[in-house]
């Protein structure tokens, strides 16, 4: 991965005071050299990666527990992903923005009591791996008590 590699990435919106068009103007202001395009969650921006990654990082400190930026596998307007092109219905991608949208609201609680310092927080333990045949006689038990 170089720098100047061209990336899109998506910005997902779940803030009750900003809005896409706040976000846009601020991508303006910075007159960063990306595409901006305004979508139904949020944004796509691509540009250099070096580009992008610095306006991405400025954006999300607007509303750092209610914007969420991942890197998206396509440039905007690609004709396999554009509804124009493919007959409409929806866009690839559309039902899993679907699926994980109503999490969002629980990423953003748990942020913001870690920032609260109210995160009870889990020590995470590492469990061996168990030995081949250990596994096998859990199978060969689990089989015999379906019959």
């Amino acid at each position: 991965m170089n720098d100047d590699d061209i990336i899109s990435k998506m910005i997902v919106l779940h803030s009750t005071f900003t809005l896409p068009s706040d976000l846009v103007i601020r991508i303006y202001e910075s007159k960063a050299d990306i595409t901006v395009k305004e979508t139904c969650f949020g944004l796509i921006i691509e540009g250099e990666r070096s580009v992008v990654d610095e306006v991405a990082r400025e954006i999300r400190t607007l509303d750092p527990n209610r914007i969420f930026i991942k890197e998206r596998g396509v440039p905007p307007g690609d004709p396999h992903r554009c509804r124009a092109g493919r007959g409409g219905g929806p866009k690839p991608g559309f039902h899993q923005h679907e699926l994980e949208f109503p999490f969002l609201p629980y990423i953003t609680s748990a942020l913001e009591e870690i920032e609260r310092g109210e995160g009870k927080g889990t020590k995470m333990t590492r469990s061996l791996p168990i030995h081949i045949e250990t596994f096998k006689d859990i199978i060969e038990k689990e089989v015999a008590q379906s019959k």
